[in-house]
């Protein structure tokens, strides 16, 4: 059997954490019941397995376990925060801010809100991939009911100063959304200190399953209203009918907890190993780092490389390593990263990228053979390219 390809796409997933399959498995098959059933044994485990899941993911924010709503992940937590908010506020405004570099479960509801008559701010970055809180405070307006803008960016690692936004937000009582998708597990995320209203979450970036999510939904000081999308059972308050899964719950609160356990210890491995791998790769010119250099996720590193095809550096690179050049979601469009387009990134540059995701079981060893071949890689398509401009045409 042939060697597998080392993985380094952890921005887009990760394999389940065997111990938290491990804490899934009895509820597929001896614990299957639906937590809805409340008039048997097997309701009732199955109920008792959400409520202490509900609780470890709401410590985990610190909020109340009330106010966890599962989903099947981020992105349909992004739309029902988006959607439900806009259709529950729009009496008092139909003006909502974003920022340009947002991942497209974002973006796309705000331009579906866009085709009803809501008014979006698409707020741009600065170079490093940072908003200017200035550009904030000025976009804020009477009829603003929402400000959804992420706490890690998924291409880029960048983390937005989530505190000093949600003050500005409940300052102007306006409310806060923010996309962790990236976030959870690996920075610290308090809804209370940061002033979040709605938080979206999703197991599968930690290593849990795919499939189910979390949106937080704030119960006081304010108390959110939040329009449902789906409509059936009146499961979750009423916001988010159908059948919980009761494994992918359960193994969601497990993923949490091994992060939280681990976040302090496994960030500073993750940043050496980045830095390791960032140093080696720099010595190159031409390499460019996409990003703030430390306000970033310790695994995540973005490189843009002057003087090859993007395209062909992929292919190169394939048969040692998986990687990504931009988001997972939108990796069969040929268009280049908005992302690193808001980044002031000619197209070339832009195509001609690299998101190295670093994770949980990425080692020393890896980063090594991953920075070898991705030099020679490099060294080689600029050869071949230096030849091709060289060559003359001769006459007949």
């Amino acid at each position: 059997m042939s060697k597998r390809p080392i993985y380094l796409d952890c921005n887009a997933t990760t394999p389940v954490d065997p111990l938290v399959l491990e804490a899934m498995s009895p509820y597929f098959t001896e614990y299957f019941g639906n937590a809805a059933s409340i008039n048997h044994i097997y309701g009732w485990e199955a109920e008792a397995a959400v409520k202490q899941a509900r609780e470890i993911i709401a410590n985990g924010i610190n909020c109340s376990p009330e106010e966890i709503i599962f989903t099947s992940g981020a992105t349909e937590s992004n739309n029902l925060a988006l959607k439900g908010v806009a259709e529950a506020y729009f009496n008092k405004g139909r003006h909502i801010i974003t920022v340009i570099t947002e991942h497209n479960a974002v973006l796309d509801p705000c331009h579906y809100l866009e085709s009803l008559g809501f008014e979006v701010t698409y707020l741009g970055v600065k170079s490093d991939g940072l908003i200017d809180l200035s550009d904030l405070k000025i976009a804020l307006r009477p009829d603003t009911i929402l400000v959804s803008i992420m706490a890690a960016n998924n291409e880029i690692g960048v983390l937005q100063p989530l505190a000093e936004i949600g003050e500005l937000c409940h300052n102007h009582e306006v409310l806060f959304h923010t996309d962790a998708a990236q976030a959870i597990g690996k920075i610290p995320l308090d809804v209370q200190q940061l002033n979040i209203d709605l938080i979206s979450l999703t197991a599968h970036k930690i290593y849990g399953p795919k499939g189910i999510g979390v949106l937080y939904v704030r119960r006081r000081n304010p108390r959110v209203k939040l329009a449902p999308q789906l409509h059936g059972g009146g499961h979750e308050r009423g916001m988010r009918s159908g059948t919980l899964c009761t494994p992918q719950i359960v193994g969601f609160a497990k993923a949490i907890e091994i992060a939280l356990s681990q976040r302090l210890i496994e960030t500073q491995r993750l940043i050496q190993l980045r830095e390791n791998l960032w140093n080696k790769l720099s010595t190159l010119e031409g390499i460019y780092l996409n990003g703030h250099p430390t306000q970033r996720l310790a695994g995540n590193l973005n490189i843009s490389i002057d003087g090859v095809d993007g395209q062909a550096l992929l292919l190169g690179l394939q048969t040692m390593m998986a990687v990504s050049s931009g988001s997972a979601c939108t990796s069969t469009k040929i268009e280049p990263s908005h992302v690193l387009k808001a980044l002031g990134h000619s197209d070339n540059l832009a195509y001609a990228s690299i998101r190295f995701g670093l994770g949980r079981f990425t080692t020393e060893s890896e980063i090594n053979q991953v920075a070898e071949h991705t030099i020679n890689t490099i060294q080689a398509l600029r050869k071949v390219a230096s030849r091709s401009t060289n060559i003359s045409i001769l006459p007949n």
